[in-house]
């Protein structure tokens, strides 16, 4: 497997997401090289305005930028992406590797969304779902799901 990074805005702080996160960590784990990479959420006023939003999504794309390999492909995690299924998502990360890259990154953006320009900057924008999750949640969603692909593009009998 290429390196592969998970960039998470916010900090886990229930412990049933941080073992949940942790035992899918290891497992991606035995594919190559994994790590998760979180950044602190923007701070925000209580019930900011839209635009105290949008400066504090900026700020928080400028971090994700900073920390980003060079050459990388990202992958960004979002409403407004493309439905895939787990096999879907398995192929995606197969392409990207065909395409050349060695770094696969992937996404979640914080409480608030992510910044436009970053979505746009992105490979592949990619939903979860329809439906709206709390980000922790999303997190170990995602390692799951890239677990999954792993596994599909593995052949092990995880994915059934």
């Amino acid at each position: 497997m290429a390196s592969m990074t998970l960039f998470c805005l916010g900090k886990l702080k229930e412990p049933f997401y941080s073992k949940a996160a942790a035992e899918y960590q290891k497992r991606l784990g035995a594919f190559g090289q994994f790590q998760i990479v979180e950044l602190p959420e923007y701070r925000l006023p209580d019930n900011p305005s839209e635009a105290q939003i949008q400066m504090g999504l900026k700020k928080e794309a400028d971090m994700v930028r900073a920390k980003l390999p060079k050459g990388c492909w990202l992958c960004a995690f979002t409403p407004e992406g493309k439905s895939v299924t787990s096999e879907e998502l398995a192929h995606t990360v197969k392409q990207a590797r065909l395409g050349g890259k060695s770094h696969l990154c992937f996404l979640i953006g914080s409480s608030y969304g992510m910044d436009a320009r970053l979505k746009t900057e992105a490979d592949c924008q990619i939903s979860l779902s329809k439906m709206t999750f709390p980000h922790h949640l999303a997190r170990v969603m995602v390692l799951e799901q890239l677990y999954r692909a792993e596994s599909i593009l593995s052949g092990s009998a995880y994915h059934k």
